[in-house]
């Protein structure tokens, strides 16, 4: 643990705070990358090698890995992303700053853990001073034909779903179809499709590893939600299998099902509240217990210095804060939430008996607000499994009426709390909606019941309410303002 660090705002030219990402236990290793410094690090019996990707280029570097791109096989830990080599900081633009793309690359590389040794498997770059090759934001190693599924969607040029060697060389699109995440399902590997960031995860697609073929699912959220109504802005997070289902988490909640025996993607809402970044990005789900351990991040995305209306209306989205970030456990049917931390938890790793997490205090902005360092406080932290295990921590979630509109919004889950309640203060009389659900495998609709509510401040106790909650009001309120308070 002496090895396990706090990472101070350092050198790394980039749009705001990375994170530490890829966390891996395997074999005696604990790997993680920091980002925006780029710093793959190493740990194994009290040593620590640290490797500043000086195989891509020249120093100083920047960046690493912003989406967990790592697996493991054999001997080897394969870890992805993308990396300035040289970083390039192009100086102070009114308040914020601007960098240079020309030498930013899309990696892949393997830490033999035998050998202790780093190796380059393959990078691509596009030169280019504002744009750059789809970043590596997911490696699945494939067993079936002994290769690395990579996915690329965050880029201008080069995205899809490719396939690479494990001994390197050329990386071989395999779908034209942009993907962030996926996971292996069985004997197939399932990725998003998200060719627009605003859209979001418009459909899952899954190739067949003994055959080659993909087969392709399109997502209708009305109609595949528990609750029947839409979801928004749906961006991608993480995904994983469990249960015999593909699980892929979005902003607003979480596709869960078996496309590929007909049954489809069931929609559960969970902690989406309306305009607002909250929601499981730049993150990780990984298997805990048999169930899915994942996080919820508060401050993802951010605009520091807004320069015209629409980044004005994305500062008021982003930055605003909603609650706590929240690491969620979900054993079907139940989801309980089992931690309560900062602005962001940026991976999760279990090693037998003890969670690693990377959190970093600063959400990742774009554009202008770049600067010559990363904007962050960072650290890695060990939690015992069975500290998770216990009673829920106390949380609160706070929304306003311009956030949520006549959208539904919540998918709160109660489970552990004796007297959870809502606080409401209303501009006016109103209606509103509350659906009841849980996490059953497969889905089922949602209950619903409906509560007026008047003009000005009233408490709705929801200890009578289990499983999840969310809520809808019939008619917009500016003025409307509500506290899930959970205790």
């Amino acid at each position: 643990m002496k090895n396990v660090h706090t990472f101070p705002p350092r050198y790394g030219p980039e749009w705001g705070s990375g994170g530490v990402f890829g966390l891996k236990y395997y074999k005696g290793v604990l790997y993680f990358t920091v980002a925006f410094e780029a710093e793959a690090h190493f740990i194994r019996d009290n040593c620590e090698k640290v490797y500043r990707f000086e195989q891509v280029g020249s120093l100083p570097t920047s960046g690493g890995d912003t989406y967990n791109a790592v697996d493991v096989a054999d001997d080897s830990i394969y870890f992805g992303g993308w990396v300035h080599a040289p970083a390039r900081y192009a100086g102070r633009v009114g308040r914020g700053g601007l960098i240079y793309f020309y030498d930013k690359f899309s990696h892949v590389h393997e830490y033999s853990v035998s050998e202790g040794r780093v190796r380059l498997l393959w990078k691509e770059g596009i030169g280019h001073e504002s744009e750059w090759a789809g970043e590596v934001s997911n490696i699945i190693f494939d067993p079936v034909n002994d290769r690395l599924l990579l996915s690329r969607a965050d880029g201008h040029r080069n995205l899809g779903v490719y396939a690479l060697p494990r001994r390197g060389g050329r990386a071989e699109k395999i779908s034209e179809n942009p993907s962030l995440k996926g996971a292996l399902l069985s004997d197939y590997a399932c990725f998003d499709i998200m060719r627009d960031w605003r859209r979001g995860v418009e459909a899952v697609q899954c190739l067949d590893l003994i055959s080659g073929k993909w087969e392709y699912f399109g997502v209708d959220y009305s109609a595949a939600s528990v609750d029947s109504r839409p979801a928004f802005f749906t961006m991608s997070g993480p995904a994983i299998s469990a249960y015999g289902k593909y699980f892929h988490f979005v902003r607003g909640g979480v596709l869960v099902g078996n496309p590929l025996s007909g049954e489809g993607m069931s929609f559960l809402r969970l902690f989406d509240f309306g305009l607002s970044g909250y929601g499981p990005l730049r993150t990780s789900a990984v298997p805990f217990g048999g169930g899915v351990l994942v996080a919820f991040n508060a401050f993802t995305h951010g605009v520091l210095y807004p320069r015209n209306e629409e980044e004005r209306e994305m500062a008021r989205a982003m930055n605003t804060i909603v609650g706590p970030s929240v690491l969620v456990y979900i054993t079907p049917p139940s989801v309980r939430i089992v931690g309560a931390f900062g602005a962001r938890v940026t991976s999760i790793e279990n090693a037998g008996g003890v969670i690693y997490l990377g959190s970093s205090t600063t959400a990742n902005y774009g554009a202008l607000d770049a600067g010559p360092l990363d904007a962050g406080w960072k650290e890695v932290l060990a939690i015992r499994a069975e500290a998770l295990l216990g009673n829920p921590p106390p949380v609160y979630f706070t929304v306003s009426g311009s956030q949520v509109l006549d959208m539904a919004w919540g998918g709160v889950p109660l489970y552990g709390y004796r007297a959870p309640k809502l606080l409401l203060s209303s501009g006016k009389d109103n209606t509103l909606r509350v659906f009841t659900y849980d996490f059953s495998l497969p889905p089922s609709g949602a209950e619903e019941d409906t509560i007026s509510i008047s003009k000005g401040r009233s408490t709705i106790d929801l200890s009578a309410y289990k499983g999840i909650v969310a809520f809808q009001l019939s008619e917009e309120d500016q003025a409307f303002k509500a506290k899930i308070v959970l205790e």
